[in-house]
């Protein structure tokens, strides 16, 4: 058994943990305003939440009914043990189950190569969101993280 799990969870019911992960990473540490982090998207989408060994919540992803992944995030202490790979391929697996095409998302620049390894492809510019260099990535229908 890993030392984490992740699982699909509901917002209404896991907010506060989904929540405390995206603004420790990205308002804290990335300072990312949170009126900005906080898009009003989330009651539509579906979330996946990593929890440690302690049932703590460590990560995060979302899926947006546009096929959008968005707010993946990893705790610092978290980082290095394979968990946001594990939250993307569980977003993808689901966005495949629920029929969705071509995946996209908006990836921070020194992310990329972590999308590239699973099989996303950049395309156009570098642009500026939430005062972070990103550039936006699709993952082809046919396409499964490799």
């Amino acid at each position: 058994m890993p030392p984490y799990t992740v699982s699909q969870v509901r917002w209404p019911e896991h907010s506060a943990e989904l929540l405390a992960v995206r603004r420790a990473v990205f308002v804290e540490e990335q300072g990312v305003a949170e009126t900005l982090e906080l898009d009003g998207r989330d009651a539509g989408a579906w979330h996946l939440l990593a929890c440690d060994g302690a049932g703590l919540p460590i990560g995060c992803v979302r899926l947006l009914v546009d096929a959008h992944i968005g707010r993946l995030a990893v705790l610092r202490r978290a980082r290095r043990r394979g968990i946001g790979r594990e939250l993307l391929v569980a977003a993808v697996r689901l966005a495949r189950k629920l029929g969705m095409g071509d995946l996209y998302l908006h990836a921070q620049t020194h992310a990329r190569g972590f999308y590239e390894a699973s099989g996303f492809i950049a395309e156009g510019e570098e642009f500026p969101e939430a005062g972070i260099a990103h550039v936006l990535m699709r993952l082809p229908a046919d396409n499964a993280p490799t």
